[in-house]
């Protein structure tokens, strides 16, 4: 199990610190993330953008940024950890993305939702939901579902891969490339997101609940 030890204690510092201090919780990361950078290096920055993005709670965005501030500091090569950040993430969000598409949909029918109120529900999704997918990958939370909720609510294959690209290009460039040319400039966007993060966080869990109550009312409106 020691091996596994400083990915542990990152996870535990990630949720123990939502409310603390932007800068300090930062500085906080880094330090934490350093040992397991050292031990693993650039497989540990993939592993974990990847597992993320499958749905699986994971400190991916902390990983980059402090793979990305050791390349400003020549101890790791940016183009490789900006390379390796952008596929991870493309691949972990089509893996949360099939997973939603082959079981999201049958776990909500177990559920017994609506299938009127579902189509519903995707239709609005299809409008918007690229957005989603792509202002998504910046928030916690939503970086972790928002591949599985694609698949579920069946946005097109082809849609959601330009929006999903689109959103890990934007991502890897703000916290990888950002990090490595604009530290001081960054950490003030790191701020905005760690202030506004905890009521995305909120709001996301308060659309979940309305979006279930709703799928499975149909048993007062079966015709709605």
């Amino acid at each position: 199990m020691h091996i596994f030890q400083p990915y542990l204690s990152l996870v535990k510092a990630f949720f123990a610190h939502l409310g603390a201090d932007a800068a300090s919780t930062l500085q906080h990361y880094l330090v934490l993330a350093q040992p397991l950078l050292d031990a693993y290096g650039y497989l540990a920055v993939f592993v974990t953008i990847l597992i993320e993005g499958a749905g699986i709670p994971a400190p991916g965005q902390t990983l980059l940024m402090a793979a990305s501030f050791l390349a400003a500091r020549g101890k790791m090569s940016l183009a490789a950890v900006l390379s390796l950040s952008f596929v991870a993430c493309v691949l972990g969000n089509t893996g949360g993305y099939a997973i939603g598409r082959w079981g999201g949909r049958r776990l909500l029918f177990k559920a017994r939702v609506s299938a009127v109120r579902l189509d519903k529900i995707e239709k609005q999704f299809d409008r918007y939901g690229g957005w989603v997918v792509f202002v998504g990958r910046f928030f916690d939370g939503l970086r972790q579902l928002n591949g599985i909720v694609a698949g579920t609510l069946h946005m097109p294959f082809f849609k959601f891969t330009v929006f999903n690209v689109l959103g890990a290009l934007a991502w890897t460039g703000l916290w990888g490339g950002g990090l490595y040319f604009l530290e001081k400039d960054v950490k003030v966007v790191y701020a905005f997101f760690h202030s506004t993060e905890p009521y995305v966080i909120l709001a996301t869990l308060l659309t979940v609940i309305v979006l279930v109550r709703y799928l499975r009312r149909h048993r007062n409106s079966p015709s709605s």
